[in-house]
């Protein structure tokens, strides 16, 4: 049914002859109206156009049902916030480009550039980051390969198992390898089982009592309260909170806090933030301190992560 003005004039079709012929131009954008009215009552039509998500074979493989025993996906996104799932094979993700925040029910860890982390077989996780990113994940199935990490765990990838990722990336997930490409496999599976640990792991509490405790700092790192006032707001002791830190999730709660913030302090400076801005916004009132203390920690200066160096 024909639309009409506020004046009763028929409205002309033009719009949808012009978004029809941007549809056949240009197949990979989206094409939005937006209609308003002037003071004659005359529509007025605003077109907006919008990438449309490509697909990639990361769309098209269903991880659990691939033939191939080991199989690579690769793909650049400019966001993302992934729901809670699960996979029954073993899955590494590894972050080239950007940072990635990865969260299972007991650990949330934040990927920098060159670094991954495991997840063993069916545990629950997500995945996001508001800034864009390069995600290769390597699926394997534990079974018929011989390897699983007993628990999630980060780890630091070296540029033979990268351009292994690369390679294999190119591989079919459907139908046999050829022997050529099963040889690659084998290396990339035993240097897979060879990579060392990386920490990027922030344990999350179990409890609910440490959960309230801890829920400002997940929401404001830079929260300074000391573990008493947290621990009366509460409804817990000091030393019952401190306690609870040690059972939960093996760390005091001063490293917990410095954990936090480190992790908070790579996703800004994933999203483009200066060393300054990210050192005050995730609680430190002295640069410096911060930059040593990131650099102990990660093995490189906040400027090197930020700029994705090696």
């Amino acid at each position: 049914m024909r639309r009409r003005a506020a004046s009763g004039v028929p409205m002309l079709p033009l719009p949808r002859i012009a978004i029809c012929m941007f549809h056949l131009l240009f197949p990979d954008h989206v094409v939005r109206m937006h209609w308003t009215y002037d003071r004659g009552g005359w529509h007025t039509c605003r077109i907006m156009t919008f990438d449309r998500p490509k697909r990639t074979k990361r769309d098209l493989v269903d991880p659990d049902s691939a033939a191939a025993a080991v199989f690579v996906l690769s793909d650049r996104h400019s966001s993302l916030s992934g729901p809670w799932h699960r996979h029954r094979r073993l899955q590494l993700l590894h972050v080239s480009e950007g940072v990635l925040t990865v969260e299972t029910e007991t650990a949330r860890f934040v990927i920098p550039p060159q670094r991954a982390v495991w997840i063993p077989p069916g545990r629950r996780h997500r995945i996001f980051s508001s800034a864009p990113f390069w995600l290769t994940t390597c699926y394997m199935d534990h079974d018929r390969v011989g390897f699983c990490p007993p628990t999630e765990i980060g780890v630091t990838i070296d540029r033979l198992t990268d351009a292994l990722l690369v390679a294999v990336a190119a591989f079919a997930a459907q139908g046999p390898a050829s022997p050529q490409e099963a040889r690659k496999l084998q290396v990339l599976v035993d240097c897979l089982a060879e990579l060392p640990a990386f920490d990027v792991v922030l344990p999350l509490p179990l409890g609910d009592r440490l959960r309230r405790l801890t829920r400002p700092l997940m929401i404001d790192p830079a929260h300074g309260a000391p573990l008493a006032e947290l621990a009366r707001e509460a409804g817990v002791t000091e030393r019952t909170a401190a306690r609870l830190f040690k059972a939960e999730t093996g760390l005091s709660f001063g490293a917990w806090r410095l954990q936090l913030r480190l992790q908070s302090a790579l996703g800004h400076l994933s999203e483009g933030r200066s060393v300054t801005e990210t050192a005050f916004s995730v609680g430190y009132r002295d640069v410096s301190s911060f930059i040593t203390a990131f650099k102990d920690h990660f093995g490189r200066t906040p400027s090197q992560m930020r700029l994705g160096r090696s």
